[in-house]
């Protein structure tokens, strides 16, 4: 039988990409774990990992053990954590991922309700990109993370994680006071190629959502500021100095400025929850209905 306590060297390995940097989070000496692999080798009856004077890599057998220990270790920890606390979700610790615009109303919403319901659960918030921050939840730092994705700029969640999908998000232009396509109830971007745009930074490359829509639509937009505080760019556009595109999240209840809806039909984002399905944390699951409620009354307020 394969020792747990093995099977975690193996996956900290494989996370750190060392025997050293596993030796690091386990508190172990190098010489420890590289012990431990060897027995583990033993016991699986296969070779895990390929040594060389100056690096090591696992084999194949040993990143899909590495995998699978992965989810033996999460049964592990729920199995004793149902038997310390029979799975109560009103006490130990949740562990929160979000992006900013998600911070205005979406999250405050869902945790309002929950915090009142279960007032033990410690609260750890971690505000960040998405892509930054996927990474923690899939070697286990984070519980949950809140997440988007543009219909125009889509990614896959890493190996291990699903994304429960919330609500669509609409993407509103957004103009100075006065400005003439204010009075039209649809603006295709086109109408706008010779205005000065507010826009974003792409997700994980240059081009923003702001840019390949305007591809589409045949144009290249003049980009006079890049920011991802929308606070900034709504201040910018309040000031007169460009238009923007800015999520519903963003741009609700802003005063100063005229939003119109936008003529294009991937203009949104899709806002989901991201967490690993073998999380054993039980105030993971009461977190995730509190933020399914906070979503529809989103939904509905964001019309």
């Amino acid at each position: 039988m394969l020792s747990s306590h093995r099977l975690r060297v193996l996956l900290e390995v494989f996370r750190t990409g060392s025997i050293a940097g596993a030796a690091r989070n386990l508190r172990l000496s190098p010489s420890a774990v590289s012990h431990q692999l060897s027995r583990l080798e033993e016991e699986a009856g296969v070779g895990l990992v390929e040594r060389a004077a100056h690096s090591l890599r696992l084999t194949a057998a040993g990143r899909r053990l590495a995998t699978r220990a992965h989810e033996v270790l999460d049964l592990i920890e729920a199995a004793e954590k149902d038997l310390l606390a029979q799975a109560r979700a009103d006490a130990g610790q949740l562990r929160i991922g979000f992006f900013a615009s998600a911070g205005y109303r979406l999250l405050p919403l869902a945790l309002s309700t929950f915090t009142a319901r279960h007032p033990a659960v410690e609260l750890d918030l971690v505000l960040g990109q998405p892509h930054d921050l996927l990474p923690d939840v899939e070697r286990g730092a984070l519980d949950v993370l809140v997440v988007f994705e543009h219909a125009l700029d889509p990614w896959k969640p890493p190996k291990g994680v699903e994304v429960t999908h919330l609500f669509d998000e609409p993407q509103l232009l957004v103009l100075p006071l006065g400005h003439p396509a204010g009075q039209r109830p649809r603006v295709r971007l086109a109408d706008l190629a010779d205005e000065p745009w507010i826009t974003t930074y792409g997700t994980d490359t240059p081009v923003s959502v702001l840019e390949r829509a305007s591809a589409l639509e045949g144009f290249s937009p003049t980009i006079r500021c890049r920011s991802d505080h929308y606070e900034v760019t709504l201040g910018l556009v309040r000031a007169g100095l460009g238009v923007a595109l800015v999520p519903s999240l963003g741009a609700h209840g802003a005063g100063g400025i005229q939003v119109c809806q936008v003529d294009a039909p991937k203009l949104y984002r899709r806002i989901g929850a991201a967490s690993r399905p073998t999380n054993p944390n039980p105030a993971l699951r009461s977190f995730l209905d509190y933020l399914r409620d906070a979503s529809a009354r989103m939904r509905i307020a964001l019309r």
